[in-house]
């Protein structure tokens, strides 16, 4: 039966020891690998020695469970001061090591000497072969040993826990309890059980907790989730969350940018840091709901960083995030400094360009005006009809039936002015003419249709502005066209008819109406309005009605204010 439970303990550590070397990384502190070696080569031992024939036998099994008597705590010491992040002096590591291995030696001479044990005899107790000892001096060594070695781990331990927030307080509480649980077994557990020894299962419960250790270990050695060379550089900050937003650790180059991380207790949420909570978190939610949105800035101090949000890898499973964070100030700078020229320069390119456009359209404006100054019978035709077409188009514009864009009814306002461009190539007696044209003087005048069209495409040729100029073109070529078919130089009909030259029209014949020529007097508001009307769906499209009408109390306030000037100049 008892050899049975040591058998059971011999085979739960080689067990435990195969999942260890499965989840073994390079990272993992060698002396918790050398621990599931001891613990094996010990309860081996124990096994034997339950199973010994002779006090030879018995004593070479001794031997071995002293292996794990005089080396296990002493790793289970390192690894202590290790996972505390706790520098143990090499020459005090040393002088422990020379200590355990003195006591060993001292353990290999039983049976040869009193050092160790005066004397010993062979006995059977349940069935299972057993030492009957006397202790010698040294054994008193062995047992100050073991109590020196859980004095300085405790120590460690309750040091890190009050002092050191970068430590997991989960692993400092997993750390205690295997050193607990194997003093108590090896001081106490003869009192309880005399007839087996508690050790082996102490053992076993100790390599049970660091399987527990090592499967949290590379979450909080930054080391184990990143690129040994970006944490050796130290030019690349490193801070590590787990899903829940509890904090797992960060490198120095981290500290620096956020140095609220040196506050930071491990394990515990980043809400409780204000800084975390308003800057970190909306990165990591951001991350969560779309891991394309894993790029951020942070400004501080003069400084801009990028930062890159990544997920957490434990080889290939995902553990959580990590957030890489880089100086890109120079980056920054270089591309405000470009950002900066680039607005100057389409500043002045685009102030160049006003100035150009000012120029070209004060040129267009100045040959209108030039025409214009030829026709007696038209004297500022074009500044009126230039205001009729922006009433119209303003009328047009807030019921937006035809869905005009900004840029067609500028195009058309500017346009306006070049719609008579055409007759600088008619002959002055026929453009100077006080009375009515012949029919033959009629059909000369009507030439200036087309070719104001082709004057306006010569001056225009090559602008950048493909809209206006079409539009100017269509306002020059066809503002004499009817929605009948009844108007030329085309004789297009209805829709066929350019719109921008359908509201030139109705500008035009408003214009004149109302205003006086040499060869007429002006009509009142209400005739030229009668006239207007009578022509809609005839002469103009029936569907500027209601923009005429909306437009006309403007026209009328227009064309009076221009009267009452007039007047008065007079």
């Amino acid at each position: 039966m008892i050899t049975g439970y040591y058998d059971i303990m011999l085979g739960l550590s080689l067990l435990l020891t195969l999942v260890y070397v499965f989840m073994w990384h390079k990272h993992f502190d060698v002396h918790i690998t050398l621990t599931f070696v001891l613990v094996s080569v010990t309860n081996l031992g124990w096994a034997m020695l339950s199973r010994a024939g002779t006090l030879e036998a018995a004593l070479v099994a001794n031997r071995l469970t002293y292996i794990g008597g005089c080396y296990l705590m002493l790793t289970i010491l390192f690894v202590v001061f290790s996972m505390c992040q706790i520098h143990l002096n090499r020459w005090l590591r040393m002088a422990l090591f020379v200590l355990s291995s003195g006591v060993f030696a001292a353990a290999m001479s039983m049976g040869e000497a009193e050092f160790f044990y005066k004397s010993i005899a062979l006995s059977r107790v349940g069935g299972a072969t057993v030492l009957t000892k006397v202790y010698g001096p040294v054994h008193s060594v062995f047992v100050g040993m073991i109590f020196l070695y859980l004095l300085m781990s405790v120590g460690a331990i309750a040091y890190s826990f009050a002092r050191k927030n970068q430590v997991s307080r989960k692993m400092l509480g997993l750390l205690f309890f295997p050193v607990v649980v194997c003093v108590v077994a090896f001081y106490g557990g003869r009192k309880v059980f005399p007839r087996v020894e508690l050790i082996p299962a102490a053992f076993n419960i100790a390599l049970v907790t660091y399987l527990v250790i090592v499967y949290r270990i590379c979450l909080y050695d930054i080391t184990d989730t990143a690129v040994d060379s970006l944490v050796q550089s130290g030019e690349t900050g490193l801070v590590s969350f787990d899903f829940g937003f509890h904090y797992l650790g960060s490198n120095e180059t981290a500290k620096a940018i956020f140095p609220n991380l040196n506050n930071l207790t491990v394990d515990h949420s980043i809400r409780r840091d204000k800084q975390m909570q308003d800057v970190v978190r909306p990165w990591l939610e951001a991350f969560r709901a779309s891991e394309a949105d894993d790029t951020f800035t942070y400004e501080k101090d003069g400084h801009s960083y990028l930062v890159k949000v990544t997920y957490l890898f434990d080889h290939t499973r995902r553990r959580g995030y990590e957030l890489f964070i880089t100086d890109d100030t120079e980056n920054q700078n270089h591309i405000a400094l470009i950002n900066r020229y680039n607005a100057q320069l389409e500043a002045e390119v685009a102030e160049k360009t006003a100035h150009i456009v000012e120029m070209h359209d004060k040129l267009i404006l100045g040959m209108a005006t030039m025409v214009e100054s030829r026709d007696n019978s038209t004297g500022g035709h074009i500044r009126r009809t230039s205001e009729g077409v922006r009433m119209l188009v303003e009328a047009i514009r807030k019921d937006n039936v035809f869905e005009l864009s900004d840029d067609f009814c500028k195009a058309v306002v500017k346009a306006a002015p070049m719609h008579d461009l055409g007759k600088i190539a008619v002959d002055d007696a026929i453009l100077r003419k006080p009375g009515r044209f012949t029919p033959e003087e009629f059909g000369k005048m009507k030439a200036h249709a087309a070719e104001g069209a082709r004057i306006v495409h010569e001056i225009l040729k090559g602008t950048d502005d493909v809209l206006f100029q079409r539009i100017a073109e269509n306002v020059a070529h066809y503002h004499h066209e009817r929605w009948d078919g009844s108007g030329y130089p085309e004789g297009l009909k209805g829709d066929a008819i350019p719109l921008e030259a359908r509201i030139m029209a109705v500008a035009d014949v408003y214009d004149a109406l109302v205003s006086k020529r040499v060869y007429k007097e002006s009509m009142s508001f209400e005739q030229a309005h009668s006239i207007i009307m009578d022509g809609m769906g005839k002469h103009f499209d029936k569907r500027l009605e209601p923009y005429y009408l909306a437009a006309k109390p403007h026209l009328e306030a227009y064309y009076s204010a221009l009267s009452e000037t007039m007047e008065a100049s007079a």
